[in-house]
């Protein structure tokens, strides 16, 4: 903190804060929504156009084209995936055992500062 600052300077920034914050939780509120929304309207168009036998047409909009495909989404790199993964190619239970471990207590731990908003309601 910029130990120059008085006081009043302090309410202001906190009083910025929460109001940036608030600005930000209904922002992220409407991105859901409109996430949604988009996630139902994807679902119905890619039905009509398999139900059509449209794969291969692209569809022509304002700015370029909009085309179906089948997009790959990968389950997360999680140490339950890990430890079922080497579980497949390591016989020995104890090395599985200490290969999570020494990943679990070597990852990378950043600390930074931050403020978190406790509302009461």
């Amino acid at each position: 903190m910029d130990n120059n600052k008085t006081k009043a300077e302090f309410v202001n920034d906190v009083q910025k804060w929460v109001a940036i914050d608030t600005q930000l939780k209904l922002a992220n509120e409407k991105i859901r929504q409109l996430r949604e929304s988009k996630n139902q309207l994807t679902s119905q168009i890619c039905g009509f156009v398999d139900a059509h036998n449209m794969r291969d047409t692209k569809l022509e909009i304002s700015d370029g084209n909009l085309k179906v495909y089948d997009r790959n989404d990968y389950a997360p790199l999680t140490f339950g995936y890990i430890e079922t993964s080497l579980d497949k190619i390591i016989p020995n239970k104890e090395h599985v055992t200490y290969i999570l471990k020494y990943l679990k207590e070597n990852r990378e731990i950043t600390t930074v500062p931050d403020i978190r908003r406790n509302t009461t309601k």
